[in-house]
């Protein structure tokens, strides 16, 4: 592999802006994606990992803004900021309404939660290098975290299957408007570690964290949904259920998240390369939550 680090598309830069979308959820059923219960809540267990995540995201980014030397990367960090927040409200205001259907998240989100917050939040570090490391390596982290949010941000904005089945257009909406904008800002994680750090090693090592944190974490969170599920006599979880879903077209292919492993750690990645900053453009065009706030806005 060569030492030699990808460059950054040009094109595909944008100022980021935070859009105050908001949703109504009272016709959105518990089984959003029609008879298909494993499908609706493999997607639901987004609702359950982002709001602290996204809010983890801000706080570990608030601390770096002092190390950006770039003026450029740090307004993209300050976008990165103010959508990474509205994010997390948005997917945070779903959680009432799985609890007025007879599905309470609370048991789980705690576990997230703490995951964020204390495993991975501050830590009473003296000041100097030991606090410096901790910073880099959450910062690497989220680089990691962001590379899956972006491939998740691109198989749903083409995720026809989700339609031809009758996928419920307010869950849609929320998660493609999400997706467009992790799109939109696929670059500014990787680009941040690569001005603090960038070390390779670093970017190996965090990357083997963040992978099986999140696939621990989801497959924890889906049999948690299928097994508290008051609809479902036997709401069993498993792997092969996903790569049956991911071959349907319901869920991402399994294939296709591999083969996102080898790209993430080449020496040549750059996220800019990946997705379409044209494509997620065109759906915010469209979304209805988006044109909604921003008729709000002006």
């Amino acid at each position: 592999m060569s030492n030699k680090q990808a460059r950054p598309v040009e094109s595909e830069r944008i100022p980021l802006k935070p859009r105050k979308v908001s949703f109504s959820w009272e016709d959105t059923p518990l089984h959003w994606v029609p008879d298909d219960p494993f499908t609706t809540h493999t997607l639901n267990v987004l609702h359950l990992l982002l709001p602290a995540g996204e809010r983890w995201f801000v706080h570990v980014y608030k601390q770096a803004l002092p190390l950006i030397r770039d003026d450029r990367l740090r307004e993209d960090v300050t976008g990165f900021i103010g959508q990474e927040a509205t994010h997390s409200q948005a997917h945070d205001e779903v959680l009432p309404h799985l609890r007025d259907l007879g599905l309470d998240p609370t048991p789980y989100t705690a576990q997230v939660d703490w995951f964020f917050e204390k495993l991975l939040g501050d830590r009473t570090l003296p000041p100097g290098r030991a606090r410096t490391w901790w910073l880099l390596e959450r910062v690497a982290l989220i680089a990691a975290i962001e590379h899956y949010t972006a491939f998740l941000g691109d198989w749903v904005l083409n995720a026809g299957e989700l339609d031809r089945r009758g996928a419920d257009a307010t869950m849609l909406d929320l998660l493609r408007w999400h997706g467009a904008e992790e799109v939109e800002h696929r670059s500014v994680a990787f680009d941040l570690f690569t001005h603090v750090d960038g070390s390779y090693r670093r970017r190996v090592r965090t990357w083997a964290t963040a992978f099986t944190a999140l696939v621990f974490m989801w497959q924890r969170g889906t049999r948690f949904f299928m097994t508290h599920d008051p609809t479902l006599a036997d709401g069993r979880a498993s792997l092969k259920d996903f790569y049956l879903a991911g071959r349907r077209g319901t869920l991402p292919a399994t294939g296709a998240m591999l083969r996102s492993i080898p790209r993430y750690l080449s020496r040549t990645y750059h996220p800019s390369q990946e997705g379409s900053t044209e494509q997620a453009a065109a759906y915010l065009a469209v979304s209805p939550a988006a044109l909604a706030a921003e008729k709000r806005a002006a």
